[in-house]
């Protein structure tokens, strides 16, 4: 069954206070959960902010710190899943947008590993 990367888009900065982050934080555990029960869940990562990133280029042979790419949103965190197609996988991935009140996108993963 094909893999789909939901990639989370964050906007830079503090995150929302608890009484904001707390609640959306139930509700994506609890669609994880679902995730989990239909079997389409595979795994799910937070990530540190994007300042925390380093970038290694392989040509200049040269690491700088910082993203990759300097913006207002960074990618926090993903989720992987398995789904039948790729409307099953965008069902699933408004449904994350609509928990998170974020960006969500959706990315077919190119090459699994046998």
């Amino acid at each position: 069954m094909p893999e789909y990367l939901l990639s989370i888009y964050q906007p830079d900065g503090d995150p929302p206070p608890p009484e904001v982050l707390d609640p959306i934080m139930e509700n994506l555990a609890t669609l994880n959960d679902e995730m989990r029960r239909t079997g389409v869940w595979v795994f799910a990562m937070g990530l540190h902010p994007a300042s925390t990133a380093t970038v290694v280029r392989p040509r200049e042979n040269l690491i700088t710190d910082g993203p990759y790419a300097e913006g207002k949103e960074h990618v926090g965190g993903f989720t992987v899943i398995r789904a039948a197609d790729l409307d099953e996988a965008l069902s699933w991935g408004r449904r994350m947008a609509a928990v998170l009140t974020l960006p969500v996108e959706v990315r077919p993963i190119a090459f699994e590993e046998k």
